[in-house]
């Protein structure tokens, strides 16, 4: 089966030249386009198409290098402009060995509508086109879209490219440590092992008999599980960061409370919970407003 393009769509609230520049300029391009580290011009003679190189660092000793054409741009009756782009890599390693696609600038009240539909033949055979459509085509077109709104916001809002992915990843980043935090500290101390100290803390705080906090811990478990897993799903992280703001305090006044020697321990409730309370103070504030894919329109 025949796998569908990535299309990716967003209207900009800025000039047709703007837009242009932004997107046509390789150094300016690989500013805000989170799949490109560097795209670098080729000499060319007037009448041939632009050669460039590009590169993405995947990890500190891997980078993709590869190939790229564009076929010419067109500047239509209407006032829209277009460019087609032939591209493609030679290292045995890339997910990419070839592919075509277009972007297409369309002006409409206030703005343009940028959008770009491409497509790609994918390397390793019938396996790697599986783990294509599975895996990779639809992170292209997420980091496409990205991209895209990143873009939207430095020609709108003055932002730089840099600064909005750096918020980006530390909210996102601070996102996944906590949905380890709570889903381990769940699952592990809690549901698996009932740990000594976590019966004991309930034990006391609650005054229950060995079977009832045994019910109660498992319970507590079962709930940080689920807010681990709440961390990964909920759009709003802002709202998370803010909860947790209130929780840890009192996790660490409770703790401390109930079993008052674990605060001389290492690693003791104090200096985790206030370490934890630190970072959801940076995620709080740098959640705001980030970058977000889901701004663009993905179907024709």
């Amino acid at each position: 089966m025949k796998s569908k393009p990535i299309y990716v769509e967003i209207d900009i609230q800025a000039s047709m030249d703007d837009v242009w520049h932004a997107t046509q300029q390789p150094d300016l391009h690989a500013k805000w386009d989170v799949r490109f580290s560097s795209i670098t011009y080729l000499p060319k003679q007037a009448d041939e198409p632009q050669a460039f190189t590009y590169e993405r660092r995947v990890a500190p000793f891997l980078t993709v290098k590869g190939w790229g054409k564009s076929s010419g741009a067109t500047n239509n009756s209407n006032g829209s402009r277009s460019s087609a782009l032939h591209f493609g890599t030679d290292q045995w390693f890339s997910p990419i060995r070839e592919g075509r696609g277009f972007w297409k600038y369309e002006p409409m009240e206030g703005g343009v509508k940028f959008l770009t539909q491409y497509d790609y033949e994918a390397n390793f055979s019938s396996f790697g086109k599986i783990i294509d459509r599975s895996l990779f085509k639809p992170m292209m077109g997420w980091a496409t879209a990205l991209s895209f709104d990143v873009l939207k916001r430095w020609l709108e809002q003055g932002e730089a490219p840099r600064s909005q992915y750096i918020r980006f990843f530390y909210s996102y980043g601070l996102a996944l440590l906590f949905a380890f935090v709570w889903m381990y500290q769940g699952l592990i101390p809690k549901i698996l092992a009932k740990h000594p100290e976590e019966m004991a803390m309930v034990a006391s705080a609650f005054f229950t008999s060995p079977t009832q906090t045994s019910s109660i811990v498992f319970g507590i478990g079962i709930v940080e599980v689920l807010f681990g897993l709440l961390w990964l799903f909920y759009r709003e992280k802002k709202h998370l960061f803010a909860l947790q703001l209130a929780v840890f305090p009192l996790l660490t006044i409770a703790a401390i409370g109930a079993v008052p020697e674990t605060a001389v321990h290492p690693f003791n409730p104090v200096t985790f919970n206030m370490a934890l309370l630190t970072l959801s103070l940076i995620g709080y504030f740098s959640s705001g407003d980030v970058p977000t894919a889901k701004s663009c329109k993905r179907k024709r």
